[in-house]
């Protein structure tokens, strides 16, 4: 153990309080510092959102319609989506990228790489210039925050369809038994869409199943910009030494990509809530990451990054009081001089 090592479980454990009494949001602020490799007393957050639409819609594999992804992107550059509300609220900066909607014009950041990938039922999502692309973005926006003094980041996405993505992504690189980790996505109870979305990707699976060899391939042939873009965030993110939270499902894939490609990802990547979707549990395993880990259990399923930035919070709250609480070596100081004062 090196010298800061020591100096972190230092001051966490002189912290005047029970050892481990603050549970997770201790063992996170740890992990915070350590991260870091030096002590910043102000943590300076910010939530990226990668918004891109998805080819595999046109599989029938979603109830919704497309244009919600321009259109919900657009209200949260404006700030009235459940995030960036969440985001105003708390003083927390934003900023949303495009780098696949499928409309003429750019919405927010722009950084689109196409109108959308290809419908992957037929054939893979992305070329390998527009994967690389798609690293090299996510890479790119974790530099400029770093440049402005970001020492914390959280992650979100918006895209029609990315549930599928990340369920194909997910299944391509886990288990061989992959059924159960097809959800319903935001098509709750709608059995028959389930099983379709389920026979869709099990069919492109063997399709490209002999082309599959680690993440970077799955997210090529089966994945998203949104997706693709994350990963190379989060790879970007270790060697920056900048913290990050990921929110639910389809960040936590994006994270099982980036560890497997970068296993030292692993130290910087802080869980904030359990998806309801059934893949949610094997992408944090993939990770190094139980459920017990996990802070919020509010079944939140609607992405974005509200539970990032929720776990954002509860986060400032902890490393405010890791610098402004009473510490033990004072209170047994007091103490003993209470003690004396009395004899």
């Amino acid at each position: 153990m090196t010298a800061y090592q020591n100096a972190v479980d230092r001051l966490i454990h002189n912290l005047a309080k029970p050892p481990g009494s603050l549970g997770l949001l201790e063992r996170q602020a740890r992990q915070i510092l350590l991260a870091w490799e030096q002590f910043h007393k102000e943590l300076q957050p910010c939530h990226i959102i990668f918004a891109a639409d998805n080819g595999i819609v046109r599989a029938g594999v979603v109830a919704q319609l497309s244009d919600i992804t321009y259109m919900q992107s657009q209200h949260m550059v404006a700030g009235t989506s459940a995030v960036t509300c969440f985001c105003r609220c708390n003083g927390i900066p934003y900023e949303v990228v495009d780098v696949g909607i499928d409309s003429e014009d750019a919405v927010g950041i722009n950084r689109k790489i196409a109108r959308g990938t290809e419908d992957f039922s037929i054939e893979p999502a992305m070329t390998q210039v527009q994967y690389e692309k798609a690293l090299s973005i996510g890479a790119e926006r974790v530099a400029a925050a770093k440049k402005r003094g970001i020492n914390l980041l959280s992650f979100g996405e918006m895209g029609i369809g990315n549930t599928t993505t990340s369920a194909a992504v997910l299944s391509a690189i886990a288990v061989p038994d992959r059924a159960f980790l097809v959800g319903y996505g935001s098509a709750q109870r709608n059995y028959k869409l389930l099983l379709h979305k389920r026979e869709v990707i099990k069919d492109a699976l063997q399709r490209y199943g002999a082309a599959i060899h680690n993440a970077g391939d799955a997210l090529r042939y089966v994945g998203g910009f949104d997706l693709t873009a994350l990963c190379g965030a989060m790879m970007a993110c270790c060697d920056a030494q900048i913290p990050f939270y990921i929110d639910g499902f389809i960040t936590a894939v994006a994270l099982a990509c980036a560890v497997q490609l970068k296993p030292q990802v692993r130290y910087y990547a802080l869980p904030s809530h359990m998806s309801r979707e059934p893949g949610m549990t094997a992408a944090l395993r993939l990770c190094g990451i139980d459920e017990y880990e996990v802070p919020l259990h509010a079944e939140l399923s609607l992405g974005e990054g509200t539970g990032a930035v929720l776990a954002v919070v509860l986060l400032r709250s902890m490393m405010y009081a890791v610098w402004h609480m009473a510490t033990l070596d004072g209170i047994n100081t007091e103490a003993a001089e209470h003690n004396r004062e009395r004899t």
